[in-house]
């Protein structure tokens, strides 16, 4: 069987130029949705997904409808490969059924795999450099050791409430107990 799949970002796009390239192209059933790329949880990719059988070939019309980023794409094709389900790019004339396709894609997952090494090493060279300007990294507390000191004394007086004390500082509950606990009086 071959299924399409269809995606516009917004409400007032038309889903119309896709479905008719996909019927075009002698797709069976089409699947569409309204919704950004950048949620992977899409619920008509989902059920996409999850209707393709062995030997089916799931089309897009174009490879940013299926996916946001490189790497996101090569873990679909490798999870429709798996699953030996074949793809098809419409307009970047993509095909894994062949063995060109096939190696197109093998090379898409090697340079996604190159890009995120790339971008792991210069993470871990800025990190290191930061570190020896003796710069430390992560989030500055939520409170500040003299918030802390004045929030445990408030909660001495049986009255007072640990979320009324979290709304006096301006944070949840969770961060005043971890704030406690970890003794930044």
């Amino acid at each position: 069987m071959i299924i399409g799949y269809a995606r516009v970002s917004t409400q007032d796009q038309s889903l119309d130029l896709q479905t008719d390239a996909l019927k075009a192209a002698g797709c069976e059933e089409v699947l569409s949705e309204k919704v950004t790329g950048k949620q992977r949880e899409r619920p008509e990719l989902q059920n996409c997904l999850r209707m393709l059988r062995k030997g089916d070939i799931l089309v897009v019309w174009k490879l940013d409808r299926l996916a946001r980023s490189l790497k996101d794409l090569v873990e679909l094709i490798s999870e429709l490969d798996s699953k030996q389900v074949g793809f098809r790019s419409i307009t970047e004339a993509i095909d894994t059924t062949t063995a060109g396709g096939k190696l197109v894609f093998h090379i898409f997952g090697a340079l996604a795999e190159f890009e995120h090494n790339l971008i792991r090493e210069r993470t871990l060279a800025g990190l290191a450099a930061a570190r020896a300007r003796g710069r430390k990294g992560g989030r500055k507390p939520s409170m500040s050791p003299s918030d802390v000191q004045k929030a445990a004394a408030m909660l001495l007086d049986p009255k007072i409430t640990k979320t009324e004390v979290a709304k006096h500082f301006g944070v949840s509950r969770v961060t005043l107990n971890k704030a406690l606990l970890r003794g930044e009086i």
